[in-house]
């Protein structure tokens, strides 16, 4: 039986679950193991890694404390790893407002993937984002005789991604709704 490692941009993903579904749907209702089952099809999952930074408390501690019961409960699913990465804050010039982003975030998720496969941990990776600055990554991967899957959201995807894996599957409402508890 293969090996499946599942590797999910946490931003990417809930940036593309609010554009298909707006604030319908919640990913504390979301079964993450489910899904990495289904994407692991036949084979079987050896680790979900998904990659996020914490928000800031003092910016909005109501969806601070959400986040943070959010990623106690995917602590609590077997074989995940949480890789919390940084947020920086940025002033918007001229202005007394500020916007975050999330740094470190792509960097983790390469040198997991090139690592599990150096140190064979994995046959095949599922790479959960359309970010093209993957491809590398993907090719170090490869080199090593290993599989990769990318499963992307159709607006914010690669085509040299999907050119570069060896499979790819977009998510869409049909897919994604079995994995929604009600």
């Amino acid at each position: 039986m293969k090996r499946v490692a599942v590797f999910i941009d946490g931003n990417n993903f809930y940036f593309g679950l609010r554009k298909l579904y707006g604030k319908n749907k919640s990913l504390k209702d979301f079964d993450f193991q489910s899904f990495a089952n289904f994407l692991a099809g036949e084979g079987k999952v050896v680790g979900i890694c998904y990659y996020n930074a914490q928000l800031d408390r003092e910016f909005n501690s109501k969806k601070f404390k959400s986040q943070k019961e959010f990623f106690a409960k995917l602590k609590s699913i077997p074989n995940f790893n949480l890789v919390l990465c940084k947020l920086l804050k940025r002033n918007i010039t001229g202005t007394n407002r500020y916007y975050y982003i999330i740094k470190e975030d792509d960097i983790h998720m390469a040198v997991d993937m090139v690592d599990g496969s150096a140190d064979d941990t994995f046959d095949t990776a599922v790479l959960v984002s359309g970010d093209g600055d993957f491809v590398p990554a993907v090719r170090s991967v490869q080199r090593r005789n290993k599989k990769i899957q990318n499963v992307y959201f159709k607006d914010s995807s690669s085509r040299s991604l999907k050119n570069h894996c060896d499979k790819s599957l977009e998510l869409t409402k049909e897919i994604l709704n079995d994995f929604f508890k009600n």
